[in-house]
């Protein structure tokens, strides 16, 4: 063998890249946690940190859209701990820079008040040298680091917070190191003065991949960021920071123990809205309970008087402050977690002003085609009437706003059937009040006061399928609803308070949702005649914010699906995993295909059914033969057969995230971007013969063939990836040009029927040369290495 083999081996088992979830070896990959600030002006140049974890040798910076694009700064390791020289080079450093402020600022006649002690301190020489350390040899460079640049700019704030990141004991010590956070890469993002504002996503290119998705808004508002160290009480010697001038969006970060105070201008008349994102820019958090940093906001008048609060916004845990301001002055806003956490990726962004917020609309849909305006309510908005977009194109669920593009609102939440659709009528609270309705049918409706009932009277067969849903939560609607089914005897048939979907620890459909308030019911009827559907909140609140669709009627089979990880990366002409997860819905259990919409050249789907009944499969993707030289996106869609007719579904692309060390959720993102990266050692050729799933009997073997054309390293082992647990690899042949190796079932876990997709990794074994055993005769004389996954194998455990 020749010695340029074990080294194009070594790059393979280190380039081969398959998921996490799919590979016998750790896989680094880069991820990223946080971007400060989390946003930007529309027609603005800005600086973000992005932070995270393998963000070593970044590439490239893409954010989606139109409009906004990245370019990579620097790389920092975010070591906050000095050594003793660069310590004291600091020390000094401070000492003249604080002087020099100093000076300054009284030469303009605005010198601060500062306590003797606290100059004493400003002034002291730097840290005395042990006597047995060694002085350097030449200049002290300080460390590479954000918060170190351009020192000579800062003013005494400023250097405040210089001191407090990198000196002051009683700051050091609140530090919480964490891995998941260790980088930090320094990016500047222009966003171009057509840039739509909204919702964006922010990605990192390494060597090693594509990181993760992190959220990234744009807005038409001037924008700027809180200024350190602001914490009430504290530092109150200091020259004060300017207020701001409304409107404005705050970017803010909330480190260990942090409470930041942001002052702005207020006018008497204005009504303020402070809506405040937090969770919105970090779902979930995997290491934090409750999952997300949970932002609580205090706003306090001129005189220092708190005058409003909140914690939430109805359900949602970002908080929202409506305010009409009684007197002009200038006004502090509180930002601070719940229970006083605090760390690098607790980023906020706070939107001030008399910009347009709705609170709530009214009906929260319209029937597919129909010309139809909801009712909004809230604070300075522009207009009433809510168009909504009815289309029969898209999905169910959508947004509309209102406003121009400097001021537009908070998105509402709607939905579009193509059910009949009726409003509710009062009375209808009670047995004898109940309005009489026509399945099938959507209701428009709400629970207007505390401990109210709405009632529907409608007639069936016995036997008939009928299902009960209530949209309300999922909608923006604060109704936590309980629905009862009763006969003309009174007697109950079947209730439900909450419908919870869910596979051992995952929610497979809730997004960012954690509380599952709207009900279903799906039932048979016991006997024909007259019944009556009874909707509440079961906590028996009600207001003209809790409205609700109820949708009465035959179940409609039907399916939704979505494909994780929304980041792909590999060498090219290789081989990655993805697993597409499947929501079936009320009775559909038919086997659904999976495929490429428009695919770019050179990109191979392999693996791509869910069999009948399956909730999730992993498929794979094989790269192209050339480097695009950037992201490319992809969309996936599927394909089944239902009632005779064929039904096609886009696939979402999404982020399985972790809450809170247990839980785990399907988070959708705005695009599936693959990454392929280039490989001096070229792509892996290997390909199934067969195209239909492999028959495995049970307690048997089944042979599966490979063809691997052009491809010359030799594969010395397979192993099963996924289903591990139920699989395994018994036999292994390699010849020119092809491949063999027998899978058999293992034990009693792969019972007849279970049905996939076979995912196997492939080992080399090289010669390892006398000169890399030099100084180590004990060295094995061959060494063994993953080159990565093949291509999905369907398969299907059948009856011997």
């Amino acid at each position: 063998m020749s010695a340029r083999i074990p080294k194009l081996l070594l790059v393979l088992a280190l380039l081969a890249g398959p998921a996490a979830r799919c590979s016998a070896q750790q896989r680094w990959e880069p991820r990223v946690g946080y971007v400060y600030p989390a946003g930007a002006q529309r027609g603005s140049t800005v600086e973000v940190i992005v932070g995270g974890q393998v963000l070593q040798d970044v590439t490239g910076a893409y954010v989606s859209g139109e409009g906004v694009r990245a370019v990579v700064i620097k790389h920092y390791r975010p070591d906050d701990n000095l050594d003793g020289d660069e310590r004291r080079e600091l020390q000094r450093r401070m000492r003249e820079l604080r002087e020099r402020q100093l000076a300054e600022l009284a030469r303009q006649g605005r010198a601060p008040s500062i306590p003797d002690w606290i100059l004493g301190q400003w002034r002291q020489d730097p840290d005395p040298r042990p006597p047995n350390e060694p002085a350097p040899t030449g200049p002290v460079e300080l460390p590479q680091h954000p918060l170190l640049r351009d020192l000579e700019r800062k003013d005494l704030r400023q250097l405040q917070e210089v001191a407090n990141t990198f000196l002051e004991w009683q700051y050091l010590q609140r530090r919480q190191p964490n891995a998941q956070l260790s980088d930090m890469v320094l990016v500047t993002v222009i966003v171009s003065a057509d840039a739509p504002p909204g919702e964006r996503e922010l990605r990192l290119a390494t060597a090693l991949g594509l990181s993760n998705p992190v959220p990234f808004q744009v807005s038409s508002l001037p924008e700027t960021r809180e200024q350190e160290p602001n914490d009430p009480e504290e530092y109150t010697y200091l020259p004060e920071t300017a207020p701001v001038y409304l409107p404005a969006v705050i970017n803010g970060q909330i480190l260990p123990g942090d409470v930041d105070r942001l002052r702005f201008h207020a006018k008497r008349g204005q009504h303020l809205v402070i809506d405040v994102r937090a969770r919105r820019l970090a779902p979930f958090l995997a290491d934090a309970v409750p999952g997300w940093f949970q932002a609580v906001a205090g706003l306090y008048d001129p005189g220092g008087r708190r005058v409003a609060y909140a914690d939430d916004n109805a359900f949602r845990p970002d908080p929202v402050i409506l305010y009409e301001v009684p007197t002009d002055g200038v006004y502090e806003l509180e930002i601070r977690d719940a229970i006083y956490r605090g760390r690098q990726d607790f980023v906020y962004r706070v939107v001030l002003g008399e910009v347009p917020f709705i609170t709530d609309i009214f009906p929260l849909g319209a029937q597919t085609g129909a010309r139809a305006f909801a009712n909004a309510r809230g604070w300075n908005l522009p207009s009433g009437q809510l168009p909504l977009d009815t289309g029969p194109e898209g999905p169910a669920v959508r947004q509309a706003a209102l406003g121009e593009s400097r001021f537009t609102s908070n998105p509402a939440t709607y939905h579009v059937d193509p059910l009949p659709c009726v409003r509710e009528v009062e009375p209808n609270d009670g047995r004898q009040n109940a309005q009489r309705i026509a399945l099938p049918v959507v209701v428009d409706g709400c629970i207007g006061r505390p401990d109210e009932t709405d009632a529907f009277q409608f007639s069936g067969r016995a036997g008939q399928e009928v299902v009960v849903e209530v949209l309300a939560r999922r909608l923006g609607s604060p109704l936590d609803s309980v629905v009862w089914l009763s006969d003309m005897s009174a007697r109950v048939v079947a209730w439900n308070d909450d419908h919870m979907i869910r596979e051992a620890i995952l929610h497979p459909d809730m997004g960012t949702l954690t509380h599952h308030a709207d009900s279903y019911l799906s039932l048979r009827l016991p006997q024909s005649g007259n019944y009556v559907l009874t909707l509440a909140d079961v906590q028996g609140a009600g207001s003209e914010a809790h409205s609700y669709r109820l949708r009465i009627g035959p179940p409609r089979p039907d399916f939704a699906l979505c494909a994780t990880p929304s980041s792909l990366s590999m060498p090219y002409g290789r081989v990655v995993p993805l697993t597409v997860h499947a929501l079936r819905k009320e009775g559909f259990d038919g086997e659904i295909r999976v495929a490429l919409a428009d695919p770019p050249a050179g990109f191979v789907l392999s693996g791509g059914i869910i069999p009948p009944g399956s909730t999730h499969v992993t498929i794979t993707l094989t790269g192209a033969m050339e480097v695009p030289g950037q992201p490319v996106a992809l969309r996936l869609e599927g394909r089944a057969a239902i009632g005779g007719q064929p039904v096609t579904r886009p696939v979402v692309p999404a982020e399985d995230m972790t809450q809170a060390f247990l839980w785990r959720h399907l988070v959708p993102s705005q695009e599936l971007l693959v990454y392929v990266r280039p490989s001096q050692w070229g792509p892996i050729s290997i390909v199934p013969e067969a195209d239909e799933p492999v028959p495995i009997p049970v307690g048997g073997t089944a042979t599966v063939r490979c063809k691997t054309p052009g491809w010359r390293v030799p594969i010395v082992g397979m192993q099963v990836v996924e289903p591990k647990e139920k699989l395994t690899i018994s036999g292994f042949a390699s010849a020119a040009d092809l491949i063999t190796f027998t899978v058999q079932t293992e034990g009693d876990a792969a019972q007849a029927g279970l049905a996939g997709n076979l995912i196997v990794e492939g080992f080399a074994e090289w010669e390892v040369s006398d000169e890399e055993r030099k100084g180590n005769p004990d060295a094995p004389a061959t060494r063994r290495s993953s080159i990565g996954i093949l291509p999905a194998v369907p398969f299907t455990v059948v009856e011997p």
